[in-house]
């Protein structure tokens, strides 16, 4: 795995692995169920991703909205290809809510809807919170 991958917690943080792709939960949550979606290769541009990366990118992000409206009726998505620390090709996946969820005794708002969302908005969870909000979202895929 490449080290983007491996900073966002691979594999503690898996939540599904393609033959091009990882999904991720991603750390630092800003709204309810915050992915990493990282290219396995070594591009660091989104012009180095082979065709079969991008073949299977439909399939992927077809399976994380599906998961994502399941558990939380995601009403929007954001895709963020922001690669300024960490290199490898990667998205930050940021389901948009207009009301707040709340899951596991963790209340999850979304203060930039419906605009530009807002990264500063970290929710404080314990572990075993993130690790029930991993699973949850695991076993809705």
């Amino acid at each position: 795995m490449n080290d983007t991958i491996k900073k966002f917690g691979y594999p503690e943080t898996l939540l599904k692995e393609y033959e091009n792709w990882i999904v991720m939960l991603r750390p630092a949550q800003v709204t309810a169920g915050c992915m990493v979606l990282a290219c396995k290769g070594t591009a660091t541009s989104m012009a180095d991703v082979s065709a079969e990366a991008f073949a299977e990118l439909p399939v992927v992000t077809g399976e994380l909205e599906a998961a994502l409206k399941k558990t939380f009726q995601m009403e929007m998505i954001n895709y963020l290809c922001l690669m300024m620390v960490d290199k490898e090709v990667h998205f930050h996946v940021i389901p948009r809510y207009s009301e707040n969820r709340e899951f596991a005794g963790v209340e999850f708002d979304d203060p930039g809807w419906a605009k530009v969302p807002d990264l500063g908005n970290l929710i404080a969870m314990t572990d075993e919170q993130f690790a029930s909000l991993r699973k949850y979202l695991m076993d809705s895929w």
